[in-house]
C-alpha cells in the first residue's frame, strides 16, 4: 500500500514572487515581494505587508533593529536585517581602481544607502589616489560631533600612512536636513588648511542627510576666504 505524501503549506504570494524572479528578475517584483522571499513562511507576503505598514516603508526597514522586527521571530527577523545590512554594503563597495570622483554626486550616490539612515553622527575619510580613484575608506569619529573634537591628525592618519593624494570626509546629520552648521564650516575650514600643509588635499566634505546631501566644495568653503555662493543641495 502506498504511503501517503505529506502535504506542506503553501505560501502562493511568495511562489508567485519566486516565479516571477525567475520569469522576469528580481527587479520587477514589488517590496513586498522581494521581502517575503527573504522571510520565507507560510505567510511571508502578509509579514512582509505589515512590517512595510509598520515601518512606514523601505526607509524605516533600514532603520530598524532587532526588537522592531521581533513579531516576525528571531530569525526571520535576523534573516531580514542581515538582507537589509548585505544591501547596504553592496551599494557601498566598488571593484579597486573602479570608484573614480568627478563630481561631489560620484561620491554621494554610495554614500547615501551607508549613512543616510544612520541614527548617530560618523564622520567617514575617503583616500583617493593621483587619478581620483577611491582607494580606501574609514570611519573616523562616531557619536555627537558637535560634542567632541574632531583632531586633524586623526582624519589624516591614514591617508599619510597610504600615500593618498586627496581625501574627502564625510558625515551625516541624523536629522535628516543635510546644511551645514557653523561648526562643519569651521571643520571644513581646519582641513583645508592641514592638507595644505600636509599636501594632501582635502577635496571635499559632504555632508549626508536623508537622501539628499550638501557639498561644501560646491558651495566654496573648501578655500578659506573664498566667494560664498549658495548651498549644493540633492
Amino acid at each position: 500500500m502506498p504511503r501517503p505524501r505529506s502535504v506542506l503549506p503553501r505560501d502562493d504570494g511568495a511562489s508567485a514572487a519566486l516565479e516571477a524572479l525567475v520569469r522576469t528578475g528580481p527587479a520587477t517584483l514589488a517590496d513586498d515581494q522581494v521581502i517575503s522571499l527573504v522571510v520565507g513562511g507560510t505567510d511571508g507576503v502578509g509579514q512582509a505587508r505589515t512590517v512595510l505598514t509598520e515601518r512606514g516603508g523601505l526607509a524605516g526597514l533600514a532603520a530598524a533593529d532587532l526588537s522592531d522586527l521581533a513579531p516576525l521571530g528571531r530569525r526571520r527577523a535576523a534573516a531580514l536585517l542581515a538582507a537589509v545590512e548585505l544591501g547596504r554594503r553592496t551599494a557601498g563597495a566598488w571593484p579597486d581602481g573602479r570608484w573614480q570622483v568627478r563630481t561631489p554626486a560620484d561620491l554621494a550616490d554610495r554614500l547615501i544607502p551607508l549613512m543616510g539612515h544612520l541614527e548617530r553622527e560618523e564622520l567617514r575619510v575617503l583616500l583617493l589616489n593621483t587619478k581620483n580613484a577611491v582607494i580606501a575608506m574609514r570611519t573616523v569619529y562616531g557619536g555627537n560631533l558637535a560634542g567632541s573634537p574632531v583632531r586633524v591628525g586623526e582624519v589624516f592618519r591614514d591617508a599619510v600612512r597610504r600615500q593618498a593624494a586627496a581625501i574627502v570626509v564625510a558625515h551625516n546629520h541624523p536629522s535628516g536636513d543635510p546644511s551645514p552648521s557653523a561648526e562643519d564650516l569651521r571643520i571644513t575650514a581646519e582641513l583645508t588648511e592641514a592638507g595644505r600643509l600636509l599636501d594632501i588635499e582635502l577635496l571635499d566634505h559632504l555632508v549626508i542627510g536623508h537622501g539628499r546631501w550638501v557639498s561644501l566644495r560646491s558651495m566654496g568653503a573648501v578655500w578659506p576666504g573664498g566667494a560664498q555662493p549658495s548651498t549644493t543641495t540633492r
